[in-house]
């Protein structure tokens, strides 16, 4: 009849994680996801970055992005994680090669975390020699952020 033990600490941190979505609003937090991550691509281009996905099939929650300059995904990776203390990922399966993965969710759908992987991504590329204006991409997503409001 009794043969594990719950996890518990789970249980309350989706009971958390529901008490915070309950407090934003369901259709407010979709909202924000929705702008921020737009904001994102916007800025992403503007470094140089392509999109792998089309537009009508885009998650708020991730963009998947072609890096410019045939850089190695991992090295950009690596970079920002170790220079910016920033966690993005490599491209998977046909794309592990050429993309990177960012999220925009939860708390990092907002103007700081955005904004700031945008800014260090800028200073990556120029480090990793790609010739852009590191903050070409700021500079987008704040626009982004200004047109909507």
């Amino acid at each position: 009849s009794y043969h594990h033990t719950a996890p518990i600490n789970n249980v309350y941190a989706i009971r958390e994680a529901l008490r915070i979505v309950q407090e934003e609003g369901l259709s407010t937090r979709w909202e924000r996801h929705r702008r921020f991550s737009n904001a994102l691509q916007e800025g992403l281009w503007a470094l140089g970055l392509e999109p792998v996905v089309a537009p009508s099939a885009r998650l708020p929650s991730l963009t998947t992005a072609r890096l410019p300059g045939g850089l190695a995904p991992g090295e950009i990776v690596e970079t920002m994680r170790e220079s910016h203390e920033i966690e993005i990922a490599t491209g998977l399966g046909a794309f592990a090669d050429e993309a990177v993965r960012i999220g925009c969710m939860g708390h990092g759908a907002r103007r700081g975390p955005v904004l700031e992987v945008l800014g260090a991504l800028g200073e990556t590329l120029t480090t990793h020699g790609i010739g852009v204006d590191a903050g070409a991409g700021v500079a987008a997503a704040v626009e982004e952020l200004d047109r909507e409001n």
